[in-house]
């Protein structure tokens, strides 16, 4: 099992927050899926959750700002339609989303690394009137304007040595280049982890969300060194017979993954022995 595992303290903020409106409060909505696993999104569900695509669909109700965090335009219209803004966005988001904003302000480009469609970034570049560079890739790099000087921030859950690579790309074409490593010390942990672990056993067993870009990472991280590897969302995912055929098993978790699931996969595979 990898030392570093499961709900951060962002996640585990943002639900445990939420629970506590849901118990006090009525007419409680998130603006998209709190976090990226859907049991626990349907959990919450249970419990009166309901999520909404857009601030404009509610007025006068309590609204949950999820883990990702959302564009600054959205606290505007969340509060002029009545709302109360209950902000679950992750400190470290946070974070860079006021180093984005600060940048921006001094009147500086702006280059932020990581995948445009993930709702963090999109998040992120409304810090900055959607006009940053979103590049997630060398070639990516290489289609930027031409520029003198840039700040570049990351996006949280980006693997180490990609972001390296990539600035060091940036720093060919870029002369005055001011870069903030704005990846979060849970996201280090858990890949440091990850890697460990995946070096030492015969399959490797990723849990959590299919759509967790966290644990994408986690998968791909595996991937460098094991060849068996496996990106499950839940126990009965798991093929008994594929998997009695490897000797060691390392099992790492990501981010919005709960203990409950991580517990219900080792309990699985205790029980094929």
């Amino acid at each position: 099992m990898a030392k570093n595992a499961g709900f951060c303290f962002g996640v585990e903020n943002a639900i445990d927050t939420t629970i506590e409106s849901l118990e006090n409060k009525k007419n409680v909505y998130s603006l998209g899926p709190l976090i990226h696993n859907d049991q626990v999104v349907e959990y919450l569900e249970t419990k009166g959750l309901k999520v909404i695509d857009s601030p404009l669909d509610l007025e006068n109700k309590n609204l949950i700002i999820r883990s990702h965090g959302v564009p600054l335009s959205v606290y505007d219209v969340s509060e002029s339609r009545g709302n109360n803004v209950i902000d679950c966005t992750c400190p470290f988001v946070r974070n860079l989303q006021k180093k984005t904003k600060s940048c921006y302000e001094k009147g500086n480009n702006i280059i932020i690394i990581g995948d445009k469609n993930h709702p963090e970034i999109i998040g992120i570049n409304g810090w900055c009137e959607n006009k940053a560079n979103i590049v997630n890739s060398i070639e990516d790099v290489h289609r930027l304007k031409p520029m003198d000087s840039a700040c570049v921030v990351v996006q949280t859950t980006m693997i180490e040595e990609k972001f390296e690579r990539i600035v060091t790309e940036l720093k060919k074409y870029i002369k005055d280049l001011k870069v903030f490593n704005t990846i979060c010390q849970a996201t280090k942990e858990r890949q440091n982890s990850c890697e460990e672990v995946s070096k030492l056993v015969d399959a490797m067993i990723v849990i959590g969300g299919k759509k967790s870009s966290n644990t994408k990472k986690l998968a791909e991280i595996s991937r460098e060194n094991c060849k068996n590897v496996f990106h499950i969302e839940e126990a009965d995912e798991i093929d008994i017979d594929n998997i009695k055929k490897f000797n060691k098993i390392g099992i790492t978790a990501g981010a919005s993954t709960p203990d409950w699931i991580i517990n219900e996969v080792i309990g699985r595979l205790e029980k094929s022995n």
